[in-house]
């Protein structure tokens, strides 16, 4: 039994690469304004597929490829989200060395939708710069050196005065009172 080639559907959006769908005489593509509007969204997709930073801004740029180069029609924002986030799947499962159950994917797709909503997780962002705005003294400076600065568990931990595990506890606690104070403000 012979699986199903990996296909890529056709981009549904008001866009045509050509410059003229078939209705023919449409304006110019406008790729800069197209990444502006896509193109943080499909790349924090990728990431919670889990692909690192790096491979997200390769796939990003290549889904973002995809949707120039194809033909487009126009059917609407969501369906144009839903095509971009199924061409950026597409390209991750590829990229993969042994791909994962199709399931696994389908369920972070319907995961995605849930937690983008119409947003792109712009809610979310905004919900973590205030509740980070919240922390205090050791918290506020741990999270600071490790997401901002970049430092180790153990240069965080000569920084806090903390063994390791100390600050892997520290940082798990400010995790999940920062989900917490998220949730909250998302109200989900």
């Amino acid at each position: 039994m012979r699986a199903a080639p990996d296909r890529t559907p056709d981009p549904p959006s008001e866009l045509s690469a050509a410059g003229g769908g078939a209705g023919g005489g449409s304006a110019p593509l406008d790729v800069a304004a197209l990444v502006r509007a896509h193109q943080a969204e499909v790349w924090r997709y990728l990431r919670y597929l889990g692909a690192s930073p790096e491979q997200a801004d390769d796939l990003t740029q290549e889904t973002l490829l995809q949707l120039v180069r194809g033909r487009c029609r126009d059917q609407g924002q969501a369906a144009r989200a839903g095509w971009l986030r199924t061409v950026a799947r597409n390209l991750y499962r590829k990229s993969l060395r042994r791909a994962p159950g199709l399931a696994d994917l389908d369920a972070a797709d319907a995961a995605w939708v849930t937690f983008a909503r119409d947003d792109g997780g712009s809610a979310h962002l905004a919900a973590l710069r205030q509740c980070l705005d919240e922390l205090d003294g050791r918290a506020r400076l741990a999270v600071r050196l490790q997401y901002e600065e970049r430092r180790s568990r153990d240069q965080l931990g000569s920084e806090l005065a903390l063994s390791s595990d100390g600050v892997k506890s520290l940082m798990r606690r400010v995790r999940t009172a920062l989900r917490a104070c998220v949730e909250r403000r998302i109200g989900s």
